[in-house]
């Protein structure tokens, strides 16, 4: 069970937690190399004007000063040289990318696990500095839209290897929104986007009401915006019942056509988990294309656990652009929730397998002997502290969760004693091993 953490926002696990936290990072390391993804990390802090140069957006920045610095007349946003935390992993790997591309290979696969900082109100799901898993594919010049395909399939792998509830990807794509509403005459597409981006927290009649307000949409005009974020369909049936609204335009076509692809593609490699919803907006407004937010089903109200879509104009280098697709999971939510509602569990809270027993002090070294030999063949292992009598070792132990406790006689014959069920048997440490299931720590899913 998660703990709420002295410093709101800022959480910190408990070692059997911590375990839950590290299978999930190393699951999500391994699939993305599998697909064959390169690890990064760039820095934690960026310039002001580097985070904002794509203009205002709705994240609360944590800029840095100098406790020592006096003046602090100019605030950091004024200042566009001033530091900041990144608030995303996105906005960083355009500067690095744009930095070191003379030393890339386009398409550049890249992954990147890392923590970011946000001015947020803490609640579940929301913290103030939190882990973020994500992946990008980046092009020079350009960028084949089969990779946006790919990255939802890589995703859908996964997240489908986690030990959460089940999920879906909820896709969009900002062509197909955009030609919508520049079909029926709405020419502020960004501005249609940002409304429909709050449909889910404040309803239809509201968002009609803003769509007149602040954009001049008439009734009919809100109305059409509206039938069309309430498309959802689990299969390709979205393209016509899109059509059936009556609206054309070239921009509308490219993005029907574009979505259409990346949901057939799931359909088929990933049953179950993908569904054309057409409310998806993403706030930001670097997004071109695709776009995506993944939700758990059952807990919705948790909100997006990995988001992200194509972005065509992020990066750039005089005349050199560099489009790139990527999704960005959020390791730190979904954590939360394995651990607050209990869908989780590590098998032990350490990662020892063995505690190597001392019959008297002077054993110490040869324990050591033994935990050395146990060790060079991948056995977790720990040589007690000192020579107690053997119940409070064994006690000791089964206090830490270590399943098995090593034995060496005068004679130095060894045994091992599984403390769960009490079975004792004889043993040499440079061929006994234990069971694979209790070699490393496993987490599984609760029934």
């Amino acid at each position: 069970m998660a703990r709420n953490a002295s410093l709101s926002g800022f959480p910190e696990w408990l070692p059997e937690e911590r375990l839950v936290e590290l299978h999930v990072l190393d699951t999500l390391r391994n699939v993305f190399e599998l697909h064959g993804f390169s690890s990064i990390e760039t820095r934690a802090v960026e310039t002001v004007g580097q985070l904002l140069r794509k203009g205002e957006i709705d994240k609360e920045v944590y800029g840095l000063s100098r406790l020592q610095d006096d003046d602090g007349e100019a605030s950091a946003k004024s200042d566009p040289q001033a530091l900041a935390l990144h608030f995303d992993l996105t906005v960083p790997f355009a500067r690095y990318v744009v930095e070191n591309a003379g030393h890339l290979a386009f398409p550049f696969r890249r992954y990147q696990i890392q923590k970011v900082w946000r001015g947020e109100r803490p609640q579940e799901g929301r913290a103030r500095e939190f882990t973020q898993a994500d992946i990008d594919v980046v092009g020079d010049g350009d960028l084949p839209f089969r990779y946006d395909v790919e990255i939802a399939l890589v995703i859908a792998e996964a997240l489908g290897a986690l030990p959460i509830p089940d999920f879906r990807l909820r896709i969009n794509n900002r062509k197909l929104a955009e030609g919508f509403y520049r079909g029926i005459g709405l020419a502020d597409t960004a501005g249609v986007l940002r409304s429909i981006d709050k449909l889910e927290k404040i309803g239809a009649a509201k968002v009609a009401e803003l769509l007149k307000a602040e954009l001049g949409a008439t009734d009919e005009q809100a109305q059409k915006a509206l039938q069309l974020a309430g498309i959802r369909t689990e299969d390709t049936s979205f393209v016509a019942q899109v059509r059936a609204l009556g609206v054309q335009d070239d921009l509308l076509e490219e993005g029907l056509t574009e979505l259409e692809q990346v949901v057939a593609a799931v359909v088929q490699r990933a049953p179950g988990k993908v569904v054309a919803d057409l409310s998806i907006a993403r706030g930001l407004d670097y997004y071109t294309g695709t776009v995506v937010e993944t939700v758990l089903v059952g807990h919705e109200q948790l909100g997006s656990i990995c988001s992200g879509g194509r972005y065509d104009a992020l990066a750039s280098k005089g005349n050199r652009k560099f489009p790139g697709v990527g999704l960005s999971i959020g390791v730190t939510r979904l954590v939360s929730r394995i651990l607050s509602q209990d869908l989780a569990k590590a098998s032990r809270s350490v990662p020892t397998a063995v505690l190597v027993a001392l019959s008297a002090d002077e054993s110490w070294s040869a324990a050591q002997d033994v935990a050395a030999q146990l060790r060079s063949r991948g056995i977790a292992t720990e040589v007690a502290a000192k020579a107690e009598k053997f119940g409070k070792q064994i006690k000791y132990a089964d206090r830490r969760g270590i399943p098995f406790v090593w034995f060496t006689d005068d004679d130095g014959a060894h045994q091992v004693k599984d403390i769960r069920t009490g079975e004792q048997v004889a043993a040499e440490p440079e061929s006994w091993a234990p069971p694979s299931a209790d070699l490393r720590v496993q987490v599984s899913t609760r029934a």
